[in-house]
């Protein structure tokens, strides 16, 4: 018999998602990691979760990228992770404690179907960056940690953005921070009241993803502080479903901080890893 694992969605952002109490992180090095999520020879993922339980409704979420790097947060997959833990039977679907290397978020699954919601720390509000200056199409470039650092740049057309050359660029910047930071390119809607835009070059996973949810998060704070938008804001992912971020925002502090988004499973099975 072979790992049982389950492939998941967040809005298009995807994950090997494996059940700890048969196969704890501690039995996850780095180039295991590696093959599970690699495309061609693996599974495939953005990246690997393993959900371990840690008590009454309480569920712990390890995360890796890709890369085989451990990260302290994903937002997408907590949503999952959170739909997930009920169908394991680790927790309650009106609400759970999920912990992380960020920290303990409440969770809790939305309706009948595949929508979670995850409540995230406070934060401070993305502040504008020094050292990177904006090129042609580039409105502003401002800097936060939502889980992990965040860069948002405000543009006037997400199609118009070199994602892979602008988004390394900006993701290694040394203004970034040491570990450098996801770069979340966002622009408005082309249809008029239709949701904002946004694109993520993610590290760890080195290119774009279909979407990112504290990159999401990130960006609705930092349109939110610029008076662009009201919250709650809802966005398009590039994987073509819809996220809702709520927050509340005081004296340069995001609080009362909830993401509402996809944790899909698309199929479960077994493999050789």
């Amino acid at each position: 018999m072979g790992l049982r694992f389950h492939k998941m969605t967040g809005s298009g952002n995807d994950f090997v998602v494996v059940d700890g109490r048969t196969s704890p992180a501690s039995e996850w090095p780095t180039p295991r990691v590696i093959a599970a999520c690699d495309r061609r020879t693996g599974i495939g993922a953005d990246g690997l979760v393993i959900l371990t339980p840690e008590g009454p409704d309480a569920v712990r979420m390890t995360f890796f990228n890709a890369d085989g790097t451990r990260a302290a947060m994903c937002g997408n997959a907590a949503l999952c992770s959170t739909r997930l833990a009920v169908r394991l039977g680790l927790a309650a679907e009106s609400g759970m404690r999920l912990a992380t290397d960020a920290g303990t978020l409440a969770t809790r699954c939305v309706g009948p179907g595949d929508m979670a919601e995850i409540n995230l720390a406070d934060f401070a509000v993305p502040a504008r960056v020094t050292g990177i200056d904006p090129i042609v199409g580039e409105r502003a470039i401002t800097l936060t940690t939502v889980g992990v650092p965040h860069l948002v740049v405000r543009v006037g057309d997400v199609e118009a953005v070199d994602i892979d050359g602008r988004g390394r660029e900006l993701r290694r910047h040394p203004a970034s921070g040491p570990a450098g930071a996801n770069a979340n390119f966002v622009a408005p809607s082309t249809v008029p009241g239709g949701p904002w835009l946004i694109r993520t070059f993610e590290r760890g996973v080195e290119g774009e993803t279909l979407a990112c949810g504290t990159g999401t998060v990130a960006a609705a704070v930092a349109l939110a502080a610029e008076g662009e938008a009201s919250l709650p804001i809802e966005f398009m992912s590039r994987g073509g479903a819809r996220l809702v971020v709520s927050a509340t925002l005081r004296d340069g502090i995001a609080t009362d901080v909830w993401l509402c988004g996809q944790g899909r499973v698309v199929f479960s099975g077994e493999a050789d890893l």
